[in-house]
């Protein structure tokens, strides 16, 4: 039985190439853009310059090549692909942008941006690397006040506190619509596939209006939500209900998602970057302090750079019994040392959770495509653990 999705999804797919068009459209009018690499970038900081933000991460092994005349081949390859589009040009968001924010993440990526400073003006933020030290909000909070200060200068603007609330609620209100998309995962058969939720997200970051991403992403809901009720049934009953954690997967989504829900699998909550990490917290919009308030929420996120990594553990046993999960499947890019070195743990939480794990190693070319799909079929042949 042939099953169509609700026709807002083909916006959701169109807006990347639509998104080079209207970055072109933007500096004509002389707007202002900004690109960020991690989900530790204060975006509300960004919106209240009135500068357009854009993730500028690599999701191609095209420019790979030309990233290892540089960087080393033996590097991640979010980092290589992510450099390798600035360096060759063939990026119009690194192109345009006006300046690019970094973050001390990972190592790889830090001494990345010393390369990257020297391509396109590049601000990087000391990220605290333990959220359990007393110090850490108050340095990060401090972080944010040196790169408003950073912004006012070079754009000549003021940052006002009233312009920061607002940014807060606006992207707030995004977070409650991504939260809300997400949890249509909790539906059993869920009414959309894995691989078409992080389609959608990966699609509204290039709308630069958050707004509009906030309208479309609530029409789209309400239509998926309809056309379930309707008797739509993308997802077989019983399909085996699964959860991807572990490193950014937008470079390897196809030969990732695509072979679980090609072998009677379902991806019904990422735990990663491009899903429900980044947007499970919200900012106090009320709170006394905004920019305190900005920096408590993004302190928040369960990234393995932290050590130790609270957050993560803690978050992933709520996500399990949330989405009623059936298996883990964690993807390590090679070469991501935070992320491979937690892989131990996860594996004997989501065992003591009674649930099958698999670690999977990959990068971005096809080259081990095959072997995936053999090892992720006989994954979705699992039984519970206990």
């Amino acid at each position: 039985m042939s099953i169509d999705l609700p026709a807002k999804f083909e916006e959701f797919a169109d807006a990347r190439r639509q998104g080079f068009l209207k970055v072109k459209e933007i500096k004509e009018k002389g707007g202002k853009i900004a690109g960020y690499f991690c989900t530790f970038t204060p975006l509300e900081i960004l919106d209240a310059v009135g500068i357009y933000p854009v993730g500028l991460c690599g999701m191609s092994e095209e420019t790979i090549v030309d990233a290892e005349t540089d960087l080393p081949k033996n590097l991640c390859p979010l980092i290589k692909s992510s450099y390798g589009f600035a360096l060759t040009e063939k990026c119009p968001y690194t192109y345009f942008a006006d300046i690019i924010i970094g973050e001390t993440t990972c190592d790889g990526k830090k001494k990345m941006y010393e390369l990257l400073g020297e391509i396109k003006d590049t601000y990087v933020m000391q990220l605290p690397q333990g959220v359990d030290r007393e110090y850490a909000p108050i340095m990060w909070e401090r972080e944010l006040h040196r790169l408003i200060k950073t912004l006012e200068e070079k754009f000549q603007v003021e940052i006002t506190e009233e312009k920061l609330r607002a940014a807060a609620a606006l992207r707030n209100k995004q977070r409650k619509n991504y939260n809300e998309l997400f949890e249509l995962g909790k539906m059993d058969p869920p009414p959309i596939k894995g691989y078409n939720v992080y389609k959608v997200i990966e699609g509204s970051g290039f709308s630069f209006s958050v707004e509009e991403t906030c309208l479309r992403l609530r029409e789209l809901i309400d239509s998926t939500k309809e056309a379930y009720a309707a008797g739509n049934r993308p997802v077989a009953a019983g399909a085996k209900r699964i959860l991807v954690t572990g490193c950014p997967i937008g470079g390897v989504l196809d030969k990732v998602v695509n072979t679980i829900e090609s072998n009677g699998g379902v991806v019904v909550c990422f735990e990663n970057c491009g899903g429900v990490k980044p947007v499970r917290h919200l900012v106090d919009e009320n709170a006394e302090d905004i920019v305190r308030a900005i920096a408590d929420r993004y302190l928040k996120i369960g990234c393995s750079v932290m050590s130790p990594n609270v957050r993560r553990m803690e978050m992933l046993p709520e996500l399990l019994q949330e989405f009623k999960i059936d298996g883990v499947i964690e993807v390590i890019l090679q070469t991501c040392h935070p992320y491979s070195v937690e892989t131990r743990t996860i594996k004997k939480l989501v065992h003591d959770a009674g649930l099958p794990h698999m670690a999977i190693e990959t990068d971005y070319s096809k080259s081990d495509l095959g072997q995936l799909k053999t090892r992720i079929s006989a994954f979705l042949e699992m039984k519970p653990i206990r």
